[in-house]
């Protein structure tokens, strides 16, 4: 039997929203699509009708058994038993660390479930996703589905030369945001994404630069080991004084090593805080060392983004930067001063991937995209061969 989510050790906060009229032409069927984005401590949900939100959910999983597997998804049937006269058209999961695939909207298969229950490229929340998908999706005869995954990968055979016969650069990129906020500045001005060439900067916990060839990501950062720093990443480093520290015996394990690089580097380092709300009072209220630190991060991205705009040639129809970090204004207009000259700007602040989601699946349900087969669209790379 499964548990009340609502218990304890689980706290729910719902949102409904009315219908607001959606941007562009109203699709003749509206489907009702079930959105699922599970993070390491919360799951977001939402249902949608069409382009239109109707409800929405965070779980908070106050306890490891409430963000189990078995656990978010109790949580979510209780939650949709609460949201009567909706009948699903399809469920759409987060995308998880998959093998290397092209973008688009998949299928979750058998052979998708065993590389995300298996955790192929390693353990994260967002595996969860297609899983609880398909859990849902099945037992109601509709569609399981995800779209544009974080192991998204439509480099170039040059993105990938490292320096290191024995390393590849990889794509681990914020591909579910980067594509929606593409689609989106492209379809506003009339403009196919797939014949934009687009530098596009996330600025989030992690940053990702694409570089949008034609609609491809045909490079990027991984934003786990590359780039700028971010709030908690340290981004790029210098090798050998990375290799001096780990020999000096501070980060004796993987474990630490990853803590350090991922979620005590960049800002936190230099300031005691990611919340780059916090960094701002503290610039405001003449915090030098605040505003050096803020300053640095937005040079090394304008810095990137000036590097993704040659691997395109200096052929940039715009520059488009989103993502949570994009809410401050001192951090995006410090960019903008040194990138505008290289293409328009826009900036298009915060995420929604539970909207990018059902985007997706609704491309697919109204017939605009042919669902991709994960097994047979695997790209094949050195690491995958090793």
């Amino acid at each position: 039997m499964m548990t009340n989510a609502t218990g304890p050790e689980t706290l729910a906060t719902t949102e409904r929203r009315s219908p607001a009229g959606a941007a562009g032409p109203e699709r003749a069927v509206a489907h009702t699509i079930l959105a699922i984005d599970p993070g390491s401590t919360s799951t977001k949900i939402a249902l949608f009708s069409g382009r239109d939100q109707l409800a929405s959910m965070t779980l908070r999983h106050a306890s490891a058994e409430s963000a189990t597997f078995d656990g978010r998804l109790a949580a979510i049937v209780d939650w949709l038993a609460s949201q009567p006269g909706h009948t699903l058209d399809a469920v759409v999961g987060r995308g998880g660390l998959l093998r290397p695939i092209p973008s688009g909207t998949y299928t979750v298969c058998d052979a998708m479930l065993a590389d995300l229950r298996a955790g192929v490229r390693g353990d994260h929340a967002s595996n969860l996703g297609g899983q609880l998908a398909r859990a849902l999706a099945d037992p109601r005869g509709v569609q399981a589905l995800i779209v544009d995954p974080v192991a998204t990968d439509e480099f170039a055979p040059v993105a990938r030369v490292a320096g290191l016969a024995d390393l590849e650069r990889i794509s681990l990129v914020h591909a579910l945001n980067v594509r929606a906020v593409a689609r989106r500045d492209c379809a506003a001005r009339g403009v196919r994404l797939d014949d934009a060439n687009l530098v596009v900067a996330h600025l989030g916990g992690g940053i990702s630069i694409v570089a949008i060839e034609s609609g491809r990501m045909v490079d990027a950062n991984n934003a786990n080991e590359e780039g700028p720093f971010s709030p908690e990443r340290t981004g790029s480093l210098p090798c050998g004084q990375l290799a001096e520290l780990i020999h000096s015996g501070r980060l004796p394990n993987w474990a630490s090593a990853k803590t350090f690089l991922h979620r005590e580097g960049g800002v936190s380092a230099y300031l005691g805080t990611n919340d780059l709300v916090e960094v701002e009072r503290r610039i405001a209220a003449g915090d030098q060392a605040a505003a050096e630190v803020l300053d640095a991060m937005a040079y090394q991205v304008a810095k990137a983004i000036g590097a993704y705009a040659t691997v395109l040639s200096g052929r940039v129809d715009a520059i488009l930067i989103t993502g949570g970090a994009a809410h401050s204004t001192i951090l995006t207009e410090a960019i903008i001063d040194r990138i505008g000259w290289i293409a328009p700007v826009r900036v298009h602040p915060g995420e929604d991937e539970l909207t990018a989601l059902a985007e997706g699946a609704g491309r697919v349900l109204a017939g605009e995209e042919t669902p991709r087969d994960y097994a047979s669209s695997i790209i094949t790379t050195d690491q995958e061969h090793a």
